[in-house]
């Protein structure tokens, strides 16, 4: 299965696979919505374990986050070392680098996940 195109991205905004989302999870096959109440998450401390499960069980090889228009959230070393420890690649930009990123490796056939943060 190959990762879905993050087609529009827009302050508050973003569209993947025809599917509107202010905030998303991205894997091959799919995306759903970044729901923060979920997990807690707030833009300090930032993107928690927690956030990222869900995509890395899809067997992504890397997984990309989105900190934002103004890379107001934070993504703690220890949220990277867990990743890591997962055997998968991190990336972390502000968001509209993010999708680009993230576009690019999903155009080259790259198992890509990804978690953005469309506005802060």
């Amino acid at each position: 299965m190959s990762s879905p195109e993050i087609s529009s991205l827009s302050w508050g905004h973003m569209r993947v696979g025809g599917v509107s989302y202010k905030d998303c999870k991205v894997w091959p096959g799919g995306s759903r919505t970044w729901d923060w109440r979920e997990t807690g998450t707030d833009h300090r401390p930032g993107v928690q374990p927690a956030d990222l499960e869900e995509v890395l069980k899809k067997g992504v090889e890397l997984l990309v986050i989105g900190r934002g228009m103004s890379e107001a959230l934070q993504v703690p070393v220890a949220t990277l070392d867990y990743i890591r420890q997962k055997g998968v690649d991190v990336r972390v930009f502000q968001t509209e680098k993010a999708v680009d990123e993230y576009n690019k490796m999903a155009a080259q056939g790259v198992k890509v996940g990804g978690v953005f943060h469309s506005t802060c």
